[in-house]
């Protein structure tokens, strides 16, 4: 594969093959978001089959293959605004997704996104040491692809990335065949309440945790102990059911407490990480202002490939723009409900609130995928903040005690809102990890940039009409056209609650404020610690600890453990930097694998309409222990057989 000093970056077969993946990816995403409440990460299985048809075409490059994986990436994220979107027919406002409505939501929301990330890039990505992990993985990926670093380190850095692979996949081929266990929990009585262990067995996040670090597996566990040790026993001291209710209970108790104290964490933790990176991103904007000026000045040729990012000028031009569709939008929506009383102060208000909190949510979206990785990033949290926002706006101008026909579409109108905010989010939690990427492979960020808006237009395309499939065909829990196989939609029923609570009047602020508290002694804390330099305890992955399931982050500190150690022994290797960067190689390769197979999955259940197509054993009894068992084992595996690569 070329790596040439003017490689081929932006092509046009690069852009249809994104394209062509787009399609897949979305779709797999968005079937499987709605079924579970859980998307996969599309940028490694987009550069693995990038690399692969590229392959069979002349002068292929590193970069090109990089576009190819943003565009996937960036759709494929997108998909995540089935968090907000099925919460207008689960309230009974839409009966089905309005398609060129739905595309005009998608498509601002994630341009806005695209835009609000350009001089992030500058203070989150070049000017800040966040791990990235996504970004870096994809990097390594594409860099074995492409041969760099010399024949044998590429063997090397290829036999990790498919050890991982194979574990990986290997797992979880047999957790879906029922051989072995998928997840598994188990409740328990508590002091006077009680409470709950789970973890999901994904050696994904075993390679998360290697990526992200020490610092923040300490954070999310320190999280976990405060939900499940302190919060979760306390607010089940009452009422507690017998054995058999016991496991439901203690989950209801978390959804509908815990998970608030959490987002009240994550909200007052987002406040601190912007007011710590308004700095970063004022010197960026700064920066790409003096580049403006260089290129005026006839020097465009001479900025460093790092200064190239899409002129400030056309970024300003294009976020001021895109008030205009919103307010269309706004204005459309609203027609012939109560909003109409208070049209122009209430539109120009949200057109405001959009601008606004735009920037804050990208910035705290593209901080936590620094953090712990675009896929583990709690989105569904800035959504809660999102919808808390503009309901209170609204209930602000309204009051709380109106009629249920006009709380209704007050309710409606907020979640409207707060879906074009969510394009902001999942666009800025994916495309810093992109640009993360291409930093690494030597890519020009404004390539990257446009190929993330050409993403962002090709979703926006696919994602209603999947939507109107799977609510034509399953309906959502709640809906008046559910069926029995009715989607749940987690995600979109807690964020529709959020936005009727505050409304409504009945949302329990006090689990809020608690969070609140939590994270400003989270704050205090991780400043102490830095101060003194004696580590840090990042506050909003504490605040990720308490809000996120267990299920979903028991693995990630263990695997940063993990990361620990090897990384302590790499350092006294014979060539400490190999033996690293295979042990980052390992970890890619866990990702990886159960990336690409999530995708197979993914269709295998499409075609099959069926959440479990491969399942030949159900309930087998040996399933959680055997899991146990060969889970560690190929961790060891395949930790021991990196070693040994490095020290040969």
């Amino acid at each position: 594969m070329n790596v040439s000093s003017s490689p081929r970056e932006l092509t046009l077969r690069g852009i249809l093959l994104g394209a062509a993946l787009t399609v897949i990816f979305t779709a797999a995403n968005v079937y499987l978001g709605l079924k579970i409440g859980l998307t996969f990460a599309t940028s490694i299985p987009a550069a693995v089959i990038s690399m692969a048809v590229l392959r069979q075409f002349s002068g292929a490059t590193i970069q090109e293959n990089n576009i190819v994986q943003t565009i996937a990436s960036a759709a494929g994220t997108l998909s995540a605004i089935i968090f907000v979107l099925p919460g207008l027919i689960m309230i009974g406002w839409w009966v089905d997704f309005p398609y060129w409505q739905s595309v005009a939501v998608i498509a601002v929301g994630g341009i806005l996104g695209v835009m609000y990330s350009v001089p992030l890039r500058r203070a989150l990505v070049t000017g800040s040491d966040l791990p990235y992990p996504e970004g870096v993985a994809a990097a390594e990926v594409l860099k074995v692809g492409a041969g760099v670093g010399g024949e044998a380190e590429n063997r090397k850095g290829f036999a990790a990335i498919v050890a991982g692979s194979a574990a990986s996949v290997g797992y979880t081929v047999l957790a879906k065949l029922g051989l072995v266990a998928e997840e598994a929990s188990s409740a328990f009585r508590f002091g006077s309440g009680a409470s709950s262990v789970s973890t999901s067995f994904s050696l994904a996040l075993i390679g998360v945790g290697h990526l992200v670090g020490l610092a923040v597996g300490i954070a999310m566990m320190v999280g976990m102990v405060i939900s499940w040790v302190v919060l979760v026993p306390h607010y089940t001291a009452v009422g507690l059911p017998d054995s058999a209710g016991l496991a439901k209970f203690v989950s209801g108790v978390f959804r509908q407490k815990v998970r608030f104290i959490g987002a009240g964490t994550i909200g007052i933790s987002a406040i601190w990480t912007l007011l710590r990176v308004i700095g970063p991103i004022t010197r960026g904007i700064a920066g790409a202002l003096a580049a403006q000026a260089q290129r005026k000045a006839g020097q465009g040729a001479d900025l460093a490939l790092s200064e190239q990012d899409l002129p400030i000028s056309i970024v300003g031009a294009v976020i001021l723009a895109a008030m205009v569709p919103i307010g269309l939008l706004l204005a459309s929506f609203a027609r012939g409900g109560p909003i109409e009383a208070h049209f122009w102060p209430v539109l120009l208000l949200t057109i405001g609130y959009v601008l606004l909190i735009g920037i804050v949510i990208a910035s705290v979206c593209g901080y936590m995928a620094g953090l712990i990785g675009a896929s583990n990033s709690p989105i569904s949290g800035t959504g809660i903040l999102s919808a808390l926002g503009i309901a209170l706006l609204l209930a602000a101008i309204f009051g709380r005690g109106i009629d249920p026909a006009a709380t209704k579409a007050l309710v409606a109108f907020s979640l409207f809102v707060t879906a074009i905010v969510f394009g902001v989010a999942t666009i800025s939690n994916d495309n810093l990890q992109d640009l993360k990427t291409g930093e690494l492979i030597g890519a020009t960020p404004w390539r990257q940039q446009i190929a993330l808006v050409l993403g962002v237009l090709f979703g926006a395309l696919v994602i209603p009409p999947v939507l109107s499939l799977l609510n034509t065909t399953f309906g959502f829990q709640g809906a008046a056209n559910a069926g029995p196989d009715a989607l749940a939609a987690p995600q979109a029923a807690l964020i529709s609650a959020i936005a009727q609570g505050v409304l409504g009047g009945n949302l329990d602020w006090g689990l809020i404020v608690i969070g609140a508290g939590i994270g400003g002694v989270a704050i205090v804390i991780d400043e102490t610690l830095r101060a003194t330099k004696k580590g840090s305890l990042p506050p909003l992955a504490l605040g990720m600890g308490i809000y996120l399931p267990m299920s979903l982050t028991l693995l990630i500190p263990i695997g940063a453990v993990i990361g620990h150690f090897y990384d302590r022994w790499a350092r006294t290797a014979k060539d400490p930097a190999l033996a690293e960067r295979l042990g980052i190689l390992a970890a890619t390769g866990l990702i990886a694998g159960e990336s690409l197979f999530g995708v197979v999955f993914a269709g295998i259940a499409a075609l099959r309409n069926s959440p479990t197509p491969l399942a030949l054993f159900t309930d087998f009894g040996p399933a959680t222990p055997l899991g146990l068992v060969v889970f560690a084992g190929l961790i060891a595996w395949l930790y021991l057989s990196t070693r040994k690569a490095a020290r040969d």
